[in-house]
């Protein structure tokens, strides 16, 4: 792992202090994986063994419906965690897919020394409790979204927050994902100003 890859982990644990040795340790319990654009990174049926920080790259995770199709749930991208999370913290196999939609590097760290971070640094274990408040707010948030917002409204609010690279990416995961069809993606994209 390079300086710049080491810099982006630190700040994805802001509040982490470590002495110099513990950090030589951190550092260690981390590996770089590689993903060509289309590769499953993790697969439904599978259990999700590794907890990702994404370093470059745009991820869909989704699930298939009963005719097949993607249905988008969320995305990750440069400096957001990535990874089936409800699998890799209950040991059970995914119901969902995790796909790489770009060309994607991901810092992974297996289940053993992830929990193991919790047991010997206790500012991990408030890191956790505030990183998966945030992503349960995150979902609650979107679920309202998606109830009470016209396709409309869903597209701007979306398009306001998103970073750019995910701006960039098929535009059938970006229809999937607000719930709309993609023909009524591409009229929003081409009629609503920002």
């Amino acid at each position: 792992m390079d300086k710049d890859d080491f810099l982006l982990l630190k700040i994805f644990f802001p509040n982490i202090q470590l002495s110099e040795e513990e950090q030589e340790r951190f550092k260690a319990l981390w590996s770089i994986k590689t993903f060509k654009q289309y590769d499953l990174i993790t697969e439904a049926g599978s259990i999700e063994r590794n907890f990702y920080i994404v370093l470059s790259g745009v991820q869909a995770i989704y699930v298939l419906n009963e005719k097949g199709e993607k249905v988008v749930l969320g995305f990750s991208y440069t400096g957001s965690p990535s990874g089936v999370f409800d699998s890799f913290v209950r040991g059970e196999p995914s119901k969902i897919f995790l796909e790489a939609l770009k060309p994607s590097k991901l810092l992974s760290i297996s289940k053993s020394d992830y929990l193991d971070l919790f047991q010997n640094h206790p500012s991990f274990f408030e890191w956790g409790h505030h990183f998966f408040q945030e992503v349960l707010f995150g979902r609650l948030s979107r679920e309202v979204e998606l109830l009470t917002l016209t396709a409309e409204q869903r597209y701007i609010s979306f398009m306001q927050r998103c970073p750019d690279e995910l701006k960039v990416i098929p535009q059938k995961y970006l229809a999937s994902y607000l719930n709309m069809k993609p023909e009524t993606f591409s009229r929003l994209r081409a009629s609503v100003t920002l």
